[in-house]
């Protein structure tokens, strides 16, 4: 199991006092906090050759670029993947869809296709099909969960025809912490038609659990750094094997061109074509940092861990009246996020409270509306774990919210 007493002191934030109070931060599915080991080597690329990359042949220059480019093979092997060039950097998960959408969409899809998601999906693999549908003419369709927050893989043979051209789907929701069946998923699909793509949300899986894209099966896979213990701005997309390779850029600028003229512009190879402009080195650097760290914890230690706070805080939540809890009710299915509201307490009313003793939570609709239409409700409450956090986050979380309903009767 992890050693959280070794963990915790790696992470500056957490030494941080208000009011006299310690933070308990339970909102790491919004954004984990950052180890010193990623602050610092970022602050190394500042200080030490913090210059542009590609472009210079001086030393400096090219010490920034063989960051750059190992940070991506750092990337890919954490993924599975075999081929550091099927890794593009972009500023997070939400851009990585949309670049997804922009190219490989606009070449593939016609007013004949149709896209398939689903309803527990982040607004962020929503949005970009909703418009790409819209441009085309094409039709959108979502596949519906269960009164427990699981999807119904019964339902894709209904739903996928000659016409479908990707389903776009989440590995982990971002509210009901369910673990969708994904290699399951895609196997049914495929069988059914092997010409469909699949692009694979895997924002709140890749920073939990170990994920090997050579066995999942999917054709695009997403996510975020900020979300796995790296910076802010970077995220990546993998596309396999050379899906990409002949589709029109995502932006245009700076070196994603091998050559220009007056008339015409021959384009780089992938991953650079798909990387306009000067990219977020640091970020890239600080990402790589991020893999580092989370290796050399394990990262089946990793997921039996939150599995264990997610077993623990589920049979407290659940045991509270007048408590809801949505998703799986099974640590085994689900990561360490656990949506909640409370009878006569206004999510963000209880969040307000819990913040009085400094205690993080997240309350709304998580970016997901349609899941929390679906589950006809408002709005909800996210208390979120991961590595830094321990049973005893919980313990304080139940109380803040025993307080929170003493507060309102």
């Amino acid at each position: 199991m992890l050693d959280t007493k070794k963990i915790i002191p790696d992470f500056p934030i957490l030494g941080k006092k208000i009011n006299g109070k310690p933070l308990i931060y339970l909102d790491s599915t919004a954004s984990s906090l950052k180890p010193a080991q990623v602050i610092r080597a970022m602050d190394d690329y500042y200080q030490r050759y913090g210059v542009n990359i590609f472009r210079g042949v001086y030393k400096l220059s090219e010490t920034a670029t063989e960051k750059y480019e190992s940070a991506r093979s750092t990337v890919a092997s954490f993924i599975g993947s075999k081929e550091a060039n099927e890794i593009i950097f972009v500023r997070n998960a939400t851009e990585a869809v949309n670049l997804v959408a922009a190219t490989w969409g606009e070449v593939n899809v016609d007013s004949q296709s149709n896209i398939i998601s689903t309803v527990m999906e982040h607004h962020a693999n929503i949005v970009p099909w909703q418009q790409l549908v819209k441009r085309k003419n094409a039709k959108l369709n979502y596949l519906d969960i269960t009164e427990e927050g699981r999807l119904q893989p019964g339902q894709i043979e209904n739903k996928i025809n000659v016409n479908t051209r990707l389903i776009a789907l989440t590995y982990v929701s971002n509210v009901l912490g369910t673990i969708n069946p994904v290699a399951k998923i895609i196997k049914i699909i495929k069988e059914i038609n092997p010409g469909v793509k699949i692009l694979v949300d895997a924002a709140q899986a890749v920073p939990h659990m170990k994920i090997d894209v050579n066995n999942l099966g999917a054709d695009f896979l997403v996510f975020s750094g900020h979300k796995m213990l790296g910076p802010t701005g970077i995220g990546v997309l993998w596309a396999k094997g050379e899906i990409m390779k002949d589709l029109p850029p995502y932006q245009t600028g700076g070196d994603m061109i091998r050559e220009v003229y007056l008339d015409r512009t021959v384009f780089n190879d992938i991953p650079h074509r798909f990387e306009a402009g000067t990219p977020h080195i640091a970020g890239a650097i600080g990402l790589a940092e991020a893999v580092r760290y989370l290796d050399s914890l394990g990262m089946d230690k990793v997921r039996r861990h939150e599995e264990e706070l997610a077993e623990y805080a589920l049979s407290n939540l659940t045991g509270m009246k007048e408590i809801t809890v949505y998703g799986p009710h099974t640590a085994g299915d689900r990561a360490a996020v656990v949506a909640f509201n409370a009878k006569g307490v206004h999510p963000h009313d209880m969040a307000q409270i819990l913040d009085r003793d400094n205690i993080c939570i997240r309350s709304g609709h998580h970016c997901a509306m349609p899941l929390h239409t679906r589950l006809q409700i408002p709005a909800s409450c996210r208390a979120s774990f991961y590595i830094y956090n321990t049973k005893k986050d919980v313990d304080l979380l139940i109380e803040g919210i025993l307080k929170a309903k003493i507060f309102f009767e």
